[in-house]
């Protein structure tokens, strides 16, 4: 698969989501292209965005929050795997910032960093043609 959304631009779009609420991801991932593209790295299907963020309003928003943890460590390992130099996303790095870091725009920073982790991985399984 060649991956076409390698410069996508975390900060913003983690000051987006937290402003609403996670909504605007309700539609970035399946229309972006995102869902897709974390199954194909990965190497599995993942629950849907959108059924993560249904569960997640019972739990105030927890549920949510490990669902996009997980993916993290996973796209954590796939870099590591290539061999790319961190810093990396991961769980530890998406719960926490989401969670401690909210007064100081901890969301941004969290899917700032999973995002750059991302199109860094995009980019190298681009060069070499996987």
């Amino acid at each position: 698969m060649k991956y076409t959304h390698t410069d996508r631009p975390g900060f913003l779009l983690g000051f987006i989501d937290f402003f609403t609420a996670g909504i605007f991801f309700l539609l970035y991932m399946p229309l972006g292209g995102l869902q897709d593209e974390l199954e194909e790295i990965i190497g599995h299907k993942v629950m849907p965005y959108w059924k993560a963020y249904v569960l997640g309003i019972p739990t105030l928003f927890i549920y949510t929050l490990v669902w996009m943890a997980r993916i993290s460590e996973e796209v954590k390992e796939k870099a590591i795997e290539l061999g790319l130099d961190g810093p990396y996303t991961s769980w530890r790095h998406m719960f926490w910032w989401n969670t401690l870091g909210l007064p100081l725009m901890g969301p941004a920073v969290a899917t700032h960093r999973f995002f750059n982790t991302l199109n860094r991985v995009e980019k190298e399984l681009n060069r070499r043609g996987s």
